[in-house]
């Protein structure tokens, strides 16, 4: 009988660490769900982005998470402002159009919470004017690194702590967010409008694009800055990722609204590629070997960091835009932003634009736009304010072994 009872316990904690582990049959599955083309690419306040709300809704709830939106549900409603035309801002033609954050919860009846999340929305049938396909409307933007990839981390992180035998010293909270692509709606609604305690939380981690992890292994990390014990953790847990570390708390995604409440931030990125906010990002495209091992790191991450004291908020660079470039033209370049330079590489050159005349490929490494020297992306941005629409120069590349110069008009 004790053996037999033996066999008993082992296949049951076994079975209860299988339904722990993070998959990549459960992140393929996500990403396909949300992914697909009944969908309709998620656009934010569209019937497709309440279909993935739902989707991630129901998820949460086979997790066994709390619900922490509006009337016991997992949805946390918030009103926006969409413009007519895309192109001419919020005006007083915009209608009122609704959405909603996903909001779970873990309760471990501890003071403070640590806070993950992504954004769910995507560019639905390219209206919106963010779309870099050459003739994009009525296309339908599936979005499956962006950011499918992501909400399949924050569901796959959740069922861990859930299914968790250890209770950490910490909450958690899970949040899926609409309205990104719109300007950090959702994010920005919530955090205006919390369903906690913002000067109780520990951190906010953020995961947006986390589905492209190249052969290298570059993994980048915005945030690092507003903790030392940020820096310490993503530096401190073993890992084979070639991190591209940065500091600053603000960056385009949702992370920036809790760091300008003062929450310590982390937002982890794959980078861009050519499918970048194109029909093209579809489920077949994501590294799901690579995905699953960006979420064990993370949860390595937040491991270490549930072990630690509250950590300290601090305030980085470019905390204001004031000293920011403003420039008035682009050359319709993707830049790689894992690359260590000098110059800007292209990791992507949209069609039709001064780049695609030009004659600029893939890859290039832009060193040189007319007189101006090219060393970082910042050098590139200040030389871009040099120029005005209908300017004429020329833009200096490295492609290979050779350096071209190329004419190019803004």
């Amino acid at each position: 009988m004790k053996n037999t009872l033996s066999i008993v316990l082992i296949c049951f904690a076994f079975s209860y660490a299988k339904s722990q582990e993070v998959t990549v049959a459960q992140i393929k599955k996500d990403v396909y769900a949300l992914a697909d083309d009944k969908m309709q690419g998620r656009a934010t306040g569209e019937k497709g982005c309440a279909m993935a709300a739902n989707y991630i809704s129901m998820r949460f709830k086979q997790i066994g998470l709390l619900p922490k939106g509006d009337n016991n549900s997992y949805l946390k409603a918030y009103e926006f402002k969409a413009p007519t035309n895309p192109h001419a801002g919020v005006d007083s033609t915009s209608k009122t159009k609704h959405s909603n954050n996903v909001v779970g919860y873990i309760d471990n009846k501890a003071e403070n919470t640590i806070v993950i999340g992504a954004h769910y929305d995507h560019l639905g049938l390219g209206y919106d004017g963010n779309s870099l396909d050459a003739n994009p409307q009525g296309k339908i933007h599936n979005g499956a690194d962006d950011n499918a990839s992501g909400v399949a981390g924050v569901l796959a992180m959740a069922n861990y702590y859930q299914k968790n035998t250890v209770t950490e010293k910490y909450n958690y909270l899970f949040i899926c967010f609409s309205g990104e692509e719109l300007g950090l709606f959702g994010s920005k609604k919530f955090c205006d409008n919390p369903s906690i305690d913002l000067t109780k939380v520990d951190f906010m981690m953020n995961m947006d694009m986390i589905g492209r992890l190249d052969s290298i292994n570059r993994l980048l990390v915005y945030g690092v800055g507003t903790s030392p014990e940020l820096y310490k953790a993503v530096n401190t847990v073993k890992s084979d990722f070639k991190f591209k570390l940065d500091s600053s708390g603000i960056g385009p995604s949702d992370h920036t609204s809790f760091y300008l409440k003062d929450v310590p931030v982390l937002h982890f990125f794959t980078g861009q590629h050519s499918d970048y906010h194109k029909p093209s990002d579809d489920a077949d495209k994501v590294n799901y070997d690579g995905e699953k091992k960006i979420i064990d790191y993370l949860i390595a991450v937040v491991n270490d960091l549930d072990k630690q004291p509250k950590v300290k908020f601090t305030t980085t660079r470019n905390a204001s835009n004031e000293n920011s470039p403003k420039f008035k033209v682009t050359l319709g370049i993707m830049p790689d932003y894992a690359f260590d330079g000098p110059g800007v590489r292209a990791d992507g050159v949209t069609d039709g634009r001064p780049a695609s005349k030009a004659g600029m490929q893939k890859g290039d490494v832009i060193v040189q736009l007319g007189e101006y020297e090219v060393k970082d992306m910042q050098s590139y941005m200040v030389a871009l304010t040099k120029f005005k629409k209908g300017d004429s120069s020329t833009v200096e590349v490295l492609r290979g072994k050779d350096r071209l110069k190329l004419p190019v008009t803004f």
